[in-house]
């Protein structure tokens, strides 16, 4: 399996001083030392990308954008390219957070669109997907997991899956690792039909959802888990740099 990724989403959190504290506290935390242990990621808010990125200049910490449009430029007041995103030094856009599909109302195919425009742009997308707590109770999340990957993927290119169960996000509830399993290997099955095996192998299916310091060894053990993508804790250096030492070693 592949090197485990572990993404901190930053979401609409920090100011200026604060992020900049908290990149160059995970640049000296990480350090050289912590490159070997898995891939790390941090995603902050647009404006902060540029502070962001100069405060982990020469560590092992890449930098990404938490959404991006579909267009690569034009009439679209309030967004961001994932052009725009590439010369920011991006290296990852995350697309189709629950957040987004909720708040902004995106679908499928506009998920595909920006993932698809990401990978146009030589960036990495983290395409998300993850049933409600309503849509598990009924019995249903393993077809809408399916329902949103099969209208969310792009044909080609390099990607990464997060399966994020929106019942867990900030709340402090956390899927079992047996769901996690069950999950997992069910989007491993998919991407394996749809690409094949042996792409299948090498791409990254990252657990989120109150991922903290003191259950991200269990998870991250998992069987198809390829790292995490982190909220809350990735606030806070020690307890992101905890998670990612908890890493599976690198093959």
């Amino acid at each position: 399996m592949a090197r485990q990724l572990i993404a901190g989403n930053w979401k609409m959190n920090t100011m200026p001083d604060s992020a900049k504290a908290l990149a160059g506290a995970l640049a000296a935390r990480v350090g050289a030392d912590g490159a070997g242990l898995c891939d790390w990621l941090v995603c902050p808010p647009f404006p902060l990308i540029p502070l962001v990125a100069e405060a982990l200049a020469g560590s092992a910490i890449a930098v990404g954008g938490q959404d991006c449009h579909a267009a690569e430029a034009g009439a679209h007041t309030g967004d961001t390219s994932a052009a725009l995103l590439v010369g920011l030094g991006c290296r990852y856009v995350i697309v189709g957070h629950s957040e987004r599909r909720a708040d902004h109302g995106e679908s499928d195919a506009q998920v595909r669109a920006k993932a698809q425009a990401v990978i146009a742009a030589s960036l990495v997308p983290i395409i998300c997907v993850g049933e409600t707590r309503a849509e598990r109770d009924a019995g249903r999340a393993g077809a809408v997991i399916e329902s949103q990957l099969r209208g969310s993927l792009p044909d080609e290119g390099e990607m990464v899956v997060a399966y994020e169960p929106v019942w867990a996000i900030g709340t402090g509830l956390t899927a079992t690792p047996e769901d996690v399993r069950d999950v997992h290997a069910s989007i491993h099955r998919l991407l394996s039909d749809t690409f094949g095996p042996e792409k299948a192998a090498t791409m990254r299916i990252l657990y989120g959802g109150s991922v903290k310091a003191d259950n991200a060894a269990e998870l991250l053990a998992t069987a198809h888990v390829g790292g995490a993508l982190v909220g809350g804790a990735s606030l806070d250096a020690e307890a992101f740099w905890a998670i990612g030492s908890a890493a599976r070693p690198a093959p």
